[in-house]
């Protein structure tokens, strides 16, 4: 008689349920995270394509602009900062990658503040109106251009100064400020295709990592491990228990192996009887091995003398010891470790989470997200 809990359903179902709910979360947080980079990498398309300048925009601005000259951003709050030593930055380029989260709103360690004011991006330089003055950086002088990573800070290098200068921004407008830069640095070189091909670029490759729809777990693929509580791990560790107690009941014998036992018998024998015969001892026969039943295959251990560093016994090899990544695991990876719902829909090589399961998600910026991030990776 099957069991079943106070609805009638018997575990499977329970078990078809839980996974179901699972895959669903999953899915579910893989999906909004593709759309935000989606709308981000079209919200910057759209931007690339329509960024136009005029010199009616500077009107009012205490700033003297050239004949051909436009205005395209007008930023009301900057920060001048300078570079206390000197450094070499990287030439400017046309790379276009949207960050995922905002900066820090932190000062880097070498910057000082020297001014404040107001930032306008024209087709031909960069402008920072300050109280103390006004500071330009011509596009056409340009030598070096970075970017931080992790601070709202742009630094330049131009021909005329010697030390490395830039703007410190708000941190919630920083990326923009750095994508309208770039367009309008591309339409000083007249490269602004360049910029737009690449978006395009991008866009067709987070196409193509869209998360497919889970597909819908059915009570018939319940294996009966998922009732044990621990599922593999509990018949593994239980096996290996009932292997290890009779080989240690075998080596504890307490008898002389070098000495011939004698069968006495319970009862004295009668006066004038022949003496005691010794008898041999019976051999000890060690335990039968078990023949594999017809038509299966018996399972292959991991090869001899090699280090796990903590994976479970397979017959592939695979380890936590740091050797060769796994982009193409074997086809019966998942009967020796524990692996994620839609593993084999993954990208990339194989990582273990933090919550035990297997992922095929290394390398992506995604990995384990729903198994509480990545904890190590497989090798061989």
């Amino acid at each position: 008689m099957a069991r079943t809990d106070s609805t009638g359903s018997t575990w499977r179902y329970r078990w078809a349920h839980r996974q179901n709910e699972r895959r669903r979360r999953v899915f579910r947080s893989a999906d909004q995270a593709w759309r935000r980079r989606d709308d981000e990498l079209r919200r910057l398309r759209g931007l690339a394509e329509n960024f136009q300048g005029s010199a009616a925009a500077g009107a009012g601005l205490p700033l003297g602009l050239a004949p051909d000259e436009a205005v395209f951003w007008v930023l009301p709050a900057a920060q001048l900062v300078e570079v206390r030593h000197t450094t070499v930055l990287p030439a400017p380029d046309l790379t276009v990658a949207p960050a995922a989260t905002p900066p820090r709103p932190r000062r880097p360690d070498g910057i000082r503040v020297a001014d404040a004011g107001l930032a306008v991006i024209t087709n031909r330089r960069l402008v920072l109106l300050g109280g103390r003055g006004r500071r330009d950086w011509a596009y056409g002088k340009m030598t070096g251009l970075a970017h931080d990573p992790h601070a709202p800070v742009t630094l330049i290098q131009v021909l005329d100064r010697r030390r490395a200068s830039g703007l410190m921004l708000p941190p919630d407008v920083a990326a923009d400020f750095r994508f309208k830069l770039t367009l309008a640095f591309a339409d000083a070189i007249e490269q602004r295709g360049a910029v737009l091909d690449q978006i395009d670029e991008a866009i067709a490759e987070h196409a193509q990592l869209k998360p497919f729809r889970p597909l819908i777990a059915t009570p018939a693929q319940a294996r009966p491990l998922a009732f044990v509580p621990g599922g593999r791990r509990t018949v593994a560790v239980a096996a290996g228990i009932a292997l290890l107690v009779p080989a240690a009941l075998l080596d504890t014998d307490p008898s002389d192996p070098t000495r011939p036992e004698v069968a006495v018998a319970a009862t004295p024998a009668p006066a004038g009887s022949a003496p005691p015969v010794a008898l041999p001892a019976a051999p000890v026969r060690g335990p039968v091995a078990s023949k594999p039943r017809r038509g299966t295959t018996p399972p292959t251990p991991t090869p001899a003398g090699k280090r796990l560093c903590g994976a479970p016994d397979n017959p592939m090899g695979y380890d936590f010891c740091g050797g060769d990544r796994i982009r193409r695991p074997a086809a019966e990876v998942c009967d020796w470790f524990d692996c994620v719902p839609e593993f084999w829909a993954g990208r990339g090589y194989l990582v273990q989470c933090r919550d035990g399961s297997v992922s095929l998600t290394g390398g992506r910026r995604d990995a384990c997200a729903a198994h509480d991030g990545v904890r190590r990776t497989l090798g061989r």
